[in-house]
């Protein structure tokens, strides 16, 4: 298992931006897959973007060309770059780690209000 910790969440305007970090408490070079999920209310949880060992990435359509998912092997850390903010993006953040475990964070905010 891994420990997660997520941070960056927020209150954004339209248009705005936000990076959602999520630092994991062992080497992120041995995690098969990481990735975010959103949670919003009445909605049902979506998968907003994933990122794999070998660098690949994937994303739901809903947030294509405005979100972007990086790791940074260094600092044991994953990014979620998301520009040009809608409405419809807010929810609460969830990044996981899966790698024959399947770990979460405990869930960040994103509010996108004008």
């Amino acid at each position: 298992q891994v420990q997660l910790v997520e941070s960056g969440g927020g209150l954004v305007q339209p248009g705005g931006s936000l990076r959602l970090s999520c630092a994991a408490s062992a080497n992120i070079r041995s995690i098969y897959a990481m990735g975010w999920y959103r949670q919003a209310p009445t909605k049902q949880r979506e998968l907003v973007a994933s990122i794999h060992s070998g660098g690949n990435t994937n994303y739901a359509d809903s947030v294509k060309g405005r979100f972007t998912i990086s790791r940074d092997a260094a600092k044991n850390t994953m990014y979620l770059q998301m520009n040009n903010l809608k409405p419809e993006d807010t929810a609460v953040y969830y990044c996981f780690a899966r790698s024959g475990f399947l770990s979460w964070g405990q869930g960040t905010q994103v509010t996108v209000s004008s």
